[in-house]
C-alpha cells in the first residue's frame, strides 16, 4: 500500500513536472510571504517553561507581590573613592529617571535621604564610636576648609598645622597622618597627569576602615520581547547617560551593566559573532559533501530547492500553529535542514543506483519510488512521532519545538516524493556509468559475517563495562556557565557573586505577615549555608540610644564646622600660589626634624604644584574639592539621626518589603561563592527545607533544570513508546523492532558514557542533541532494517550505506560547526551533536548489520 501510494505520487509528479514545480513555487512564495509578514520570536526565556508548574507559581506570586525587589538590569558603578561613587550613582539615577521611554523604575540600593540621615545607626556600636572619635580629631582639619574650600584654604590649613607642629603646640602623636598622606598622593596624581580624586568621606567615616567604592542601581527597563535584544533601549540609555555625565574610566568611574536582560541581549551578540563566516564555511562544506554523495550538480540543485520549499512551508506552518517562535522552537530550522536533507539524499542516491541499472530517467524514478518509498515513509512517521512526543511536557520551548519539527518531517517527506522527483525529471541529470555503492567495503562485509558473534560480544562487553559511568553523568544547571565570560554583563555578574553583600544569587520568600517573615528569617539565620537575611524589620537599628548619644557628641563638637559659610569670591591664582608655598615651607622644615611624620613628600608636592601652570592647579582644585561640599552636607545630615521605628521608615521602603494586605518579604543571602554550583545547590536545598515556597535565582535555576531534564526523560519515554508501537504495527515482528531499537539505545548509552569520559556535562543548550539523536537514529535504523528485510546483502558495500554516511556527514557539517562558536552554550551543543551523530552513525553502519546477520527470505511487497 505504501509503495503503491508513493509510486502513484511520483508518477503524477514526473508526468506533470512543470505543474508540480509551479505549485511548489506558489507554496514557497506564499509560505515565505506569510513568514516574512508574520515572523515573531518571543525572546522571553521565562516563557519557555509552563507557568503551571509549582515553582513557577511561587515565582509569579512573589514577583507580583514585590515587583520592586526584582530588577532585570543592574547598573554597577565603580569609582576611585566612595565620594565619587556616591556622586556618580546619584547623578546617573537622576538622569535615568528622566528616560521613561526606556526605563520604568530606577532605584539605588541603600540610597536615599533616609539612609543618609540614619546611616550611622546601622553600624555596629564599636564602629559608631570609632567614627565619632575620627570626627572629633578631624574637627580642626575641617573647620578652615569649610570656610574656604579651595587650594588657598588648604594651604593655610596645612601651614597652620606645620606651624603648630614646629612650635610644639600640636603633638605628632595626636596628629592623624592619613589625611596628609592622602592629600600628598592626590597631588602626585594630578602632577603626573593621572586621574585623581580625594576621598573626603574616607577621612571621617570609620577610623581606618574604607567605605566601598561600588554602588548598585536596580533598573526595570522597558522591554520589547518581539526584538532579538528586548532591553537594548534601556542599555543604550544607560550607556549614553554615563557618557554624557562623564562617568568614564578616564575620569575614574566605570559603569557596567548586568542582569538577566543585559546578559540575554549580549548573548545574541556573542552568537552572531563570526556567524556569517561560520555559516558560509558550513554551507560550503555541505555542498562539498552533497557533491561527494550525488556527483551531479543538477541533482544537488534539485535537493537544495526541495529543501528550501519544505523549510519555507514548515516555517509558515509553525507560525500558524504557535503564533511566535521561542528561543528553543526556532531551532526547528536546524533540525529540518539536518533531517530533511537526509530524505533528499536517500531518495537521490537510490535514484542514482536505479539509473545505473537502466538508462531511462522516468523508469529509474519510478523504481526509486518503489524501493525507497516505504523506508522513507516509515522513517518520516517514526521521527515525527518522536518529536510529537514532546507535546505533553511542561517545557514549552521543547513542546513547541516538537510540534513544529514533527510537522516538518512530514513536510520534508512530501517534498522528497513530489518536488524532488519533478525537479530531477526537468533538470535531466546524466546517467550513472559506475555502481553507486562502496564496493571496496565488500571484504569488510564478508569479514563481519564470518566473525559476527565475537564482534557482537566484544562490542556489548565494552559498552557494558562503561555502564557505571552513567552514574556520573552531570547536568550543569548554572546558565552562567553557558555564556561567554568575555562579555561585560557576564563578567560583571561573576564579579558581583564574589561578594555576599552584592551577589544577585539571593532567595526570596513571601510570608503572610511581618512577624511570620521575622520568624522565618530567624530560622534561616541558624543555617550554616546562609550568610544573612533581610526583612523590613532589618531596617530598624539596634542599640539606638547608645548610638544616638555618641552621634550627639560628634554633632556638638562639629557645630562650628557645619555652621561655617564659605567665602563668596574664589581666590586668585596668586593667592593660591602664595598659600601653597607657605605650606610647603612649613612642612619642609618639619620633615627635616626628628619627627617621623614622613612629610617630605607632601612638602615636595606642594612646591611643585605652586610652580606648575595654573591649569594644573585647576585640576588639583577639582580633584581635592569636587566632592567636599557634598561630604559636608552628608555629614551634617548624618548627625541629624533620630530614633527609627517601623512607622518612621519611608513609604517606598515599606512598599518594597510589605504588601497592602500585610504580606512581607524575606531575602536570603548565601554564605560562600554563589557562582559555585555546589554552594548554590546546598544553599537552595537548605533554605527550601525551611521554606518550601522559596524562589529566586538559586532556586529557579535548579528547578528549571529539573523541569527540563524531567521533560526530556518524559518525552524520551513517550517517543520510544510511540516509535515502538509504530514499528510493531509496520514491521509486525518483535525481533525486527528490537533490531531497530537496540542499536538506537546503544548509541544513546555510548553517547552518555563518552560525555563522562570527555568531561562534557549536559546543560540547557546541548541537551537538544538528544532529540536529534533520536530522530536521526530512528531514520538510519529503519533504512537498514527495511533493506535487510528486502533481502539486501553486503550492506556496507550498498548504496544505502553511501546514502546514510553522506547524510550523516552533511548533518554533522551543519551541526558540528556550532562547536566552533564563540558562545560556550552553542559550542557545547555542537560538541555533543557531533558526538551523538558519530555514535549514531557507528551503531547504524557498523553494529546494526552485524546484529541483524544474514537476511531472511526477501519480503513480498505489500
Amino acid at each position: 500500500m505504501v509503495e503503491a501510494f508513493v509510486l502513484r505520487v511520483v508518477q503524477a509528479c514526473i508526468r506533470h513536472a512543470f505543474a508540480t514545480l509551479a505549485l511548489a513555487l506558489l507554496v514557497f512564495l506564499a509560505a515565505a510571504g506569510y513568514t516574512a509578514t508574520h515572523f515573531e520570536i518571543n525572546t522571553n526565556s521565562g516563557d519557555l517553561i509552563s507557568p503551571n508548574v509549582e515553582w513557577r507559581r511561587h515565582e509569579a506570586a512573589f514577583n507580583a507581590a514585590f515587583p520592586n525587589l526584582i530588577a532585570d538590569d543592574v547598573v554597577v558603578v565603580d569609582a576611585r573613592t566612595a565620594d565619587q561613587a556616591d556622586a556618580a550613582a546619584a547623578a546617573l539615577a537622576k538622569r535615568l529617571a528622566e528616560a521613561p521611554k526606556a526605563i520604568r523604575v530606577v532605584r539605588q540600593t541603600g540610597g536615599g535621604a533616609f539612609f543618609v540621615r540614619n546611616g550611622l545607626l546601622f553600624l555596629p556600636q564599636e564602629k559608631v564610636n570609632r567614627v565619632v572619635a575620627t570626627l572629633m580629631r578631624a574637627q580642626a582639619f575641617l573647620a578652615p576648609l569649610a570656610a574656604d574650600p579651595s587650594l588657598r584654604g588648604l594651604g593655610q590649613m596645612l601651614a597652620g598645622i606645620g606651624g603648630g607642629l614646629a612650635a610644639g603646640q600640636i603633638s605628632p602623636d595626636a596628629l592623624d597622618p592619613r589625611p596628609l598622606a592622602a592629600i600628598a598622593a592626590t597631588l602626585e596624581d594630578v602632577l603626573a597627569g593621572r586621574p585623581a580624586s580625594f576621598a573626603w568621606n574616607g577621612m571621617v567615616d570609620s577610623g581606618g576602615e574604607t567605605r566601598s567604592t561600588r554602588r548598585l542601581l536596580l533598573v526595570r527597563p522597558v522591554l520589547d520581547f518581539g526584538d532579538l535584544q528586548p532591553g537594548h533601549l534601556a542599555a543604550d540609555a544607560i550607556r549614553s547617560a554615563a557618557r554624557e555625565l562623564g562617568l568614564t574610566p578616564a575620569n575614574g568611574v566605570t559603569v557596567r551593566l548586568t542582569g538577566d536582560v543585559p546578559m540575554a541581549d549580549e548573548e545574541f551578540g556573542t552568537l552572531a559573532e563570526g556567524a556569517g563566516l561560520n555559516g558560509a564555511l558550513t554551507m560550503l562544506a555541505v555542498l562539498v559533501i552533497l557533491w561527494l554523495a550525488l556527483r551531479s550538480g543538477r541533482i544537488i540543485l534539485a535537493v537544495v530547492i526541495s529543501l528550501f520549499v519544505g523549510l519555507a512551508a514548515t516555517a509558515a506552518l509553525g507560525l500558524l500553529m504557535v503564533g511566535a517562535f521561542n528561543l528553543i522552537s526556532v531551532a526547528f530550522a536546524v533540525l529540518f535542514v539536518g533531517l530533511g536533507v537526509d530524505f533528499g539524499i536517500q531518495f537521490s542516491v537510490r535514484y542514482r543506483e536505479q539509473r545505473h541499472r537502466e538508462d531511462d530517467l522516468a523508469a529509474a524514478l519510478q523504481q526509486t519510488a518503489l524501493k525507497a518509498g516505504r523506508p522513507l515513509a516509515l522513517a518520516a512517521v517514526a521521527v515525527a512521532a518522536g518529536f510529537y512526543s514532546f507535546l505533553p511536557t511542561s517545557y514549552r520551548g521543547l513542546s513547541e519545538l516538537g510540534l513544529i519539527a514533527g510537522s516538518g518531517m512530514i513536510v520534508a517527506f512530501i517534498t522528497s516524493i513530489t518536488v524532488l522527483p519533478a525537479l530531477i525529471r526537468l533538470l535531466k541529470p546524466a546517467g550513472e556509468r559506475e555502481p553507486v555503492g562502496f564496493l571496496f567495503l565488500a571484504p569488510v562485509d564478508r569479514f563481519t559475517a564470518r566473525h559476527r558473534y565475537p564482534i557482537l560480544i566484544v562490542t556489548l562487553l565494552v559498552v557494558a563495562a562503561g555502564l557505571p559511568l552513567l552514574w556520573h553523568v552531570r547536568f550543569d544547571f548554572n546558565p552562567i556557565h553557558l555564556r561567554s565570560a568575555a562579555v561585560e554583563s557576564v563578567s560583571t555578574f561573576i564579579d558581583l557573586t564574589k561578594a555576599p553583600d552584592t551577589s544577585p544569587a539571593t532567595i526570596h520568600i513571601l510570608r503572610p505577615s511581618l512577624q511570620s517573615a521575622q520568624d522565618t528569617a530567624q530560622a534561616l539565620d541558624r543555617l550554616p549555608e546562609v550568610g544573612r537575611t533581610l526583612t523590613l524589620a532589618s531596617f530598624i537599628p539596634d542599640h539606638q540610644a547608645e548610638k544616638l548619644a555618641a552621634i550627639a557628641t560628634a554633632k556638638a563638637a562639629l557645630a562650628p564646622v557645619l555652621a561655617a559659610r564659605p567665602a563668596v569670591a574664589p581666590p586668585s591664582d596668586e593667592e593660591v600660589v602664595a598659600s601653597l608655598r607657605q605650606a610647603a615651607q612649613a612642612f619642609d622644615g618639619i620633615a627635616r626634624t626628628d619627627h617621623d611624620l614622613r612629610l617630605a613628600g607632601l612638602a615636595g608636592a606642594l612646591k611643585r604644584l605652586a610652580d606648575a601652570p595654573p591649569e594644573t592647579r585647576g585640576r588639583a582644585q577639582t580633584a581635592l574639592f569636587a566632592t567636599f561640599p557634598a561630604m559636608l552636607a552628608q555629614l551634617k545630615e548624618s548627625l541629624e539621626a533620630s530614633p527609627v521605628t517601623l512607622d518612621d521608615l519611608p513609604a517606598d521602603l515599606r512598599g518594597d518589603w510589605t504588601t497592602p494586605d500585610g504580606g512581607a518579604a524575606v531575602e536570603v543571602f548565601a554564605r560562600g561563592d554563589s557562582n559555585d554550583n555546589a554552594v548554590l545547590r546546598q544553599f537552595a536545598t537548605a533554605v527550601r527545607a525551611v521554606a518550601p515556597d522559596a524562589t529566586g535565582y538559586p532556586v529557579t535555576i535548579q528547578d528549571a533544570s529539573e523541569t527540563v531534564v524531567r521533560a526530556f526523560l518524559q518525552a524520551g519515554a513517550l517517543a520510544l513508546a510511540s516509535i515502538t508501537v509504530l514499528l510493531i504495527l509496520v514491521l509486525k515482528r518483535i525481533t525486527d523492532v528490537l533490531l531497530t531499537l537496540i542499536p538506537l539505545l546503544l548509541a544513546g548509552v555510548v553517547t552518555l558514557e563518552l560525555t563522562v569520559l570527555l568531561d562534557l556535562p549536559l546543560n540547557f543548550a546541548n541537551i537538544i542533541a538528544l532529540p536529534l539523536l533520536l530522530g536521526v537514529g530512528v531514520a538510519f535504523k529503519v533504512y537498514f532494517v527495511m533493506a535487510w528485510r528486502s533481502g539486501e546483502r553486503n550492506l556496507l558495500a550498498s548504496s544505502l550505506t553511501r546514502a546514510v554516511l553522506f547524510s550523516a556527514a552533511t548533518t554533522a557539517a551543519a551541526f558540528g560547526s556550532l562547536w566552533f562558536s564563540h558562545h560556550p552554550g552553542t559550542s557545547s551543543m555542537g560538541e555533543l551533536l557531533a558526538l551523538s551523530l558519530a555514535c549514531t552513525l557507528a551503531a547504524a553502519v557498523l553494529f546494526q548489520p552485524i546484529l541483524m546477520g544474514p537476511p531472511r527470505k526477501a519480503e513480498a511487497p505489500e
